[in-house]
């Protein structure tokens, strides 16, 4: 922590909101992209970003600097997000079938969908992107702390001692955490990705990609990310961490294609809990 930080920290512990949320804007944008990857609902997203700045501010003459402020506030917000999350159901590896399913037999929702993507500046597609949504569809198969460790790790970049903090559990369970999440994930690419096997279920990135990009060659644009698969031989740890490498470079809420991937988002909500969609787009 620089002087100006541990100056600022001071004054909030004195009572300065101002100078907390000067702290706090350093790390707020990836805090709300984790937020959002672990939810994948933008609305859970923002209203947990405003209550872990609330609960961390109260909360603030605890923080004993045993972690970095930024890990102590990660915690705060995944406590908040696992509360969130445990009332909700765990969705399954066919999530995109389900949505995929849903649309086809809804027509209005079928042309939400086509119109976004035709009129929005942020209703592009890239293939790049739906992995990227891909893998948080997939995360959510998973429970929810292995999902939180992979996300901490891979995505964010946390040491497993931070990770260890967030969970408040030991390095060997984090390490547990990681290794089967990694498995879990690497398996469901592997039977559902129809990149990876030409056998595999989920045909979404093709054909969406068919569907809002019909002029553009579906190899082509898979061969630009260096996601197609070159022969039969390859190595799907190897594949796992292409896509982590391409992750990692996005930030889900401000993509180009974000608001499209966020409708696409709330179809899977809408397959796995029955959820309805209002004309907004939000669930309720």
């Amino acid at each position: 922590m620089t002087t100006d930080d541990r100056a600022a920290l001071e004054r909030a512990l004195e009572g300065d909101i101002s100078a907390f949320q000067s702290l706090f804007v350093a790390f707020q944008k990836a805090l709300k992209s984790y937020l959002y990857r672990l939810t994948a609902d933008r609305n859970d997203a923002e209203d947990l970003v405003h209550d872990t700045f609330i609960r961390a501010f109260d909360k603030l003459s605890t923080f004993k600097g045993e972690a970095s402020l930024k890990t102590w506030i990660f915690q705060i917000a995944t406590n908040l997000a696992r509360t969130r999350l445990e009332r909700q159901r765990r969705w399954t590896a066919d999530v995109s079938a389900r949505a995929k399913a849903l649309v086809g037999n809804d027509p209005s929702l079928a042309q939400r969908i086509q119109t976004l993507a035709h009129t929005s500046p942020y209703g592009s597609y890239e293939i790049k992107e739906h992995i990227n949504t891909c893998f948080t569809c997939i995360g959510k198969n998973l429970p929810i702390e292995n999902q939180i460790a992979i996300i901490l790790r891979e995505v964010y970049d946390f040491a497993v001692t931070d990770i260890c903090a967030i969970l408040e559990k030991s390095q060997g369970t984090v390490k547990y955490l990681l290794q089967a999440g990694r498995s879990t994930m690497t398996e469901i690419f592997e039977a559902r990705c129809a990149l990876i096997n030409k056998e595999g279920v989920c045909n979404q990135c093709s054909e969406l990609n068919g569907w809002f990009n019909p002029k553009q060659n579906q190899q082509e644009a898979l061969m630009k990310i260096n996601l197609a698969r070159g022969s039969k031989k390859y190595d799907r740890e190897a594949f796992f961490r292409m896509r982590l490498s391409l992750i990692k470079a996005i930030d889900p809420l401000t993509t180009a294609g974000n608001e499209l991937q966020d409708l696409l988002l709330q179809c899977n909500h809408l397959a796995m809990n029955g959820n309805y969609l209002d004309k907004s787009g939000q669930s309720y």
